[in-house]
């Protein structure tokens, strides 16, 4: 599942429309992976977000990626180079308080394969667009696009969903997504996941991030997602 899945709106796998402040950063380290009949697969390493301008985000993720197929009992177990992103976020359209006018952005990326035994070892582009719109403590958000996904029996793609994420405190936000994407490859599934999150504001610049749901492939196959991190924002 994870060849095809970005790291889009921590701790969600959908994204929102809102760039990092100008002249400021976000920084997850986070780990995140998936769980099936076939093993456990994920990554781990930086997410790094940079507000370049007004309204504009310059965003890098330098992952690890491991692979524990199911039943090896440690021996199939490999690890090397992620897929690096590379991407950049522009918001286009601004929320009208008077209307229901949601803020929108764009936010192409990148991946470019380090390791041949992770990923589809050519680079691919992601075009979406991503959506939100406020409501008191409430921000409802989602969208998504079409991945341009070259190599043998790999198929282009279309992968997105929605989000709803509620403020409870300055400390604490809690929010549940469905999320959905086609095959990626000739003979693979696609899939849809469901996932619960929480942020909590631990200090001024620190935050903990993490989600986990269910997740059901076309075919009937069930399994997990998760993701944690740890922000650092300045």
């Amino acid at each position: 599942m994870l060849a095809g899945q970005a790291v889009a709106g921590p701790p969600y796998l959908t994204d929102d429309p809102q760039p990092t402040d100008e002249g400021h950063w976000e920084i997850y380290n986070f780990a995140t992976g998936s769980h099936d009949r076939s093993g456990l697969d994920g990554e781990a390493g930086l997410d790094l977000n940079y507000g370049g301008a007004k309204d504009l985000q310059l965003t890098a993720v330098l992952p690890l990626a491991f692979d524990n197929p199911e039943g090896s009992s440690g021996e199939g177990f490999r690890a090397g180079g992620g897929v690096i992103e590379l991407a950049v976020k522009s918001k286009i359209v601004h929320a009208d308080d008077e209307s229901w006018v949601p803020d929108v952005s764009v936010f192409p990326r990148v991946f470019v394969p380090t390791d041949h035994r992770f990923g589809t070892g050519h680079v691919s582009l992601f075009l979406p667009v991503w959506a939100e719109k406020d409501f008191g403590p409430w921000q409802v958000f989602g969208g998504g696009g079409y991945q341009i996904n070259p190599g043998a029996d790999q198929r282009n793609f279309w992968q997105g969903g929605i989000a709803a994420n509620r403020t409870i405190s300055k400390s604490l936000q809690l929010g549940a997504e469905v999320y959905g994407q086609t095959r990626d490859t000739v003979d693979g599934p696609g899939y849809v996941a469901l996932n619960f999150a929480a942020t909590i504001k631990v200090t001024e610049h620190w935050s903990i991030l993490a989600s986990a749901g269910p997740s059901w492939e076309q075919g009937g196959a069930d399994g997990q997602v998760f993701y944690l991190a740890l922000k650092a924002d300045y």
